[in-house]
């Protein structure tokens, strides 16, 4: 099969055409569609596939991690794995291996068609809404790392079973492990909707309280005790929106109501809203509107 490529951004600088490798058949084990064993320095996908570049895949990978952290860009988002996290990187996706870090655990690529259809629609092995990085509680990593052992065992053990029933037992315990990560992926899925959830309307609500005087996403995120990351990714999943433009538009809202509703002068609706200097006000709102805050409150009067 040959490499094929996709235009795309390298993450080195300029533009470039992204690699897509397939499935290294020829180095798993009796040339079945999976491979499992240690992550290391010498594992590839092809001999030319430079692992530290922006590449895509056709194939999954996941990442069972014994130490950390490792941070590793999958569409063009960095995720910060450590010990007993997973990372589960679908067919199509982009993605960069770290060259700094140090990847140490245990890998499973898999070739699509390797699993009969009703298995990759129990697994959701194509459920790219799920999150890639997963981080089992103890109970779920015991026995997530129990089934990939059993899986390794089998995948090594050519020598008790001819190769047809060899590949059968493989699928066999392929799912039984792939049923267990789907479990987590969902469940993690719904934890972080309703952490984003709880997140968002906590900053929601400190916006209403202090959008007057506070128009800083980091002076939020430090009241509020969550990263700056954490903050925009919530945000952006209930509105779409970054928090700081959630912020400004609020901001906006209510200039426009004094503007449209009280006779206070622009400098002190200015004022009243965060912005002592009434030339900072103006720019602002024309940004925001394409109108000045005199040509606003003469359209609604």
């Amino acid at each position: 099969m040959a490499d094929r490529t996709t235009q795309g951004g390298d993450g080195e600088g300029g533009v470039d055409a992204i690699r897509t490798f397939p499935f290294p058949v020829e180095l798993s084990v009796c040339g079945v569609g999976m491979q499992v064993g240690p992550m290391g320095t010498d594992r590839t996908w092809h001999a030319d596939a430079p692992l530290h570049r922006v590449h895509r895949i056709d194939f999954h990978v996941v990442m069972l991690f014994d130490e950390g952290p490792v941070r590793h860009m999958i569409d063009f988002a960095e995720y910060e794995a450590t010990a007993g996290d997973v990372l589960w990187i679908r067919p199509g996706q982009v993605h960069r291996f770290s060259r700094f870090d140090d990847y140490r655990g245990t890998v499973l690529t898999m070739q699509p068609g390797f699993l009969p259809r009703a298995t990759v629609e129990a697994t959701g092995l194509y459920r790219y809404d799920l999150p890639p990085l997963l981080r089992p509680d103890p109970p779920q990593l015991t026995a997530l790392r129990s089934s990939l052992t059993q899986l390794q065992r089998e995948y090594e053990d050519t020598a008790t079973l001819p190769l047809s029933l060899h590949t059968s037992v493989l699928r066999h315990s392929l799912t039984a492990f792939l049923l267990r990560l789907a479990h987590l992926a969902a469940s993690s899925a719904e934890a972080a909707r309703g952490q984003a959830d709880t997140t968002f309307t906590l900053f929601r609500d400190a916006v209403e309280k202090g959008f007057a005087t506070n128009h800083s996403v980091s002076a939020y995120a430090d009241a509020l005790g969550y990263s700056r990351r954490t903050l925009v990714r919530a945000v952006r999943a209930a509105t779409g929106e970054t928090p700081k433009g959630f912020i400004d538009k609020r901001v906006v809202l209510e200039a426009k109501r004094l503007l449209a509703h009280t006779d206070m002068p622009i400098g002190r609706v200015g004022a009243a809203i965060g912005f002592p200097d009434a030339a900072n006000f103006t720019k602002f709102f024309h940004q925001h509107t394409e109108l000045t805050p005199a040509g606003f409150r003469a359209e609604m009067r």
